[in-house]
């Protein structure tokens, strides 16, 4: 998508990336066994439970050519090595596998499980639909899948966010292209294309506990047809934050969060400005602990790729001015960010020598209450190039952060993990 870039070390970020602070000593990065995985395997999603416990979800491709979609659980939530069974939440050959159009898994307070993935709705090459499964038995059985997409529909439907809405309720988001014209034959060769003027759009719907969709909502008419959204519960309500498509092509970060019943009007967390012809297949990132939002994005604004944090006091109401947490032609962006009562955590990726001797996987901690950051390193150096790190997943507890990532072993995916702190 962009040429050649030279890496840039830590030391030599330009003036006006965020300077570190001395207030503690850097943070020790420790290996993480993960659960044992018998095929090739990538797009992780690592969540936390409402016991406390870590649940981690990933896709195996078997040898007959189907994809399974895998998860465990941490036994408690003191002992982080020691995982519980792994379990098959669904396989298939029908499956859509993206590297960043993943699925993901959510544990509710009702002690319930919800998982989704994406699969075939059609002919064409991106012809597909989102999949969503519950399981009221800790993972053991799961329902029949329920289609989000409405029934009939072709094109693409994906880069999904899950919250839970209420005690019981799921809410899902979802990037929507009901109103685009079914194309003739295959899509484009090159990935998601926008079909001419129409629009990617943002919806949201919730379900109940017994796996009905029980209202759905239109939340904003263009929108990037490729890139990630997130979510993050707020004292007034959860928030999703998710990349713009506005006229004249400029491709910002937007929020809604729904409070009182309705979603709020999009507003843009800052007017970066970027403008760029086209998905950057790079979403925003978002964290919350009561009224307090961080947002993380990657933007070209002004020709500059930067990794961009900013914060709410007010749950996404408004926002102060961003800092650049890094800059430079190494920056590739695909953030991910967590939250304690002391730290926010914010991770990204990095190409070292224009991708050719692979990426660097960065993780910042930031103070909660300054917002300054304390330190900032590489916590893994990768062998996978491009696309095929895919998305790294970040989650935080207790000054204790974990994060899971894909790499390559003799070409092969395998999943990674690390516990910092």
């Amino acid at each position: 998508m962009r040429g050649p870039r030279v890496y840039l070390a830590a030391g030599l970020l330009a003036i006006g990336v965020a300077r570190l602070t001395p207030a503690e000593a850097a943070f020790v990065v420790e290996p993480w066994p993960l659960p044992p995985m018998t095929a090739p395997s990538t797009q992780p999603d690592l969540v936390a439970t409402p016991d406390g416990r870590w649940l981690l979800a990933w896709t195996e491709k078997r040898a007959d050519g189907a994809h399974a979609l895998r998860v465990a659980r941490t036994q408690n939530a003191d002992a982080m090595a020691t995982w519980g069974v792994t379990r098959t939440i669904a396989e298939g050959k029908d499956w859509f596998v993206n590297w960043a159009d993943t699925p993901h898994v959510i544990a509710l307070d009702d002690g319930t499980l919800w998982a989704h993935w994406l699969r075939r709705n059609g002919s064409g090459t991106y012809d597909y639909g989102i999949a969503l499964v519950r399981s009221a038995d800790a993972g053991a059985t799961w329902s029949a899948p329920i289609r989000v997409e409405p029934q009939g529909a072709r094109n693409d439907y994906g880069f999904v966010s899950m919250w839970q809405h209420a005690p019981g309720t799921l809410g899902l988001a979802w990037l929507d292209s009901r109103q685009k014209p079914a194309p003739a034959g295959d899509h484009a060769a090159h990935g998601h294309d926008t079909h001419g003027d129409a629009r990617m759009r943002l919806r949201a719907a919730t379900f109940s506990a017994r796996g009905k969709r029980t209202i759905e909502w239109p939340l904003d008419t263009s929108t990037c047809d490729c890139c990630t959204t997130a979510v993050a519960r707020t004292a007034r309500g959860p928030v999703l934050v998710y990349r713009g498509r506005a006229e004249g092509e400029i491709r910002d970060t937007r929020l809604v969060r729904f409070e009182d019943g309705t979603w709020t009007r999009p507003r843009d967390v800052h007017v970066d400005g970027w403008k760029f012809a086209g998905c950057p297949v790079n979403g925003p990132a978002v964290a919350a602990r009561d009224e307090t939002v961080w947002v993380a994005w990657y933007t070209e604004a002004e020709d500059k790729p930067s990794l961009r944090l900013a914060r709410s006091d007010d749950s996404g109401d408004t926002f102060a001015s961003p800092r650049a947490v890094a800059e430079g032609e190494g920056v590739l962006g695909r953030a991910v960010l967590a939250i304690d009562a002391s730290h926010v955590w914010l991770a990204w990726l990095e190409e070292r020598d224009g991708g050719r001797e692979g990426q660097q996987l960065w993780l910042a901690r930031i103070d909660a209450r300054s917002g300054d950051v304390i330190d900032r390193q590489v916590v893994a150096e990768l062998a996978a190039r491009g696309r095929a790190s895919g998305l790294p997943r970040l989650q935080a507890r207790d000054g204790r952060a974990a994060l899971v990532w894909t790499d390559l072993v003799d070409s092969a995916p395998v999943l990674r993990g690390a516990t910092i702190r």
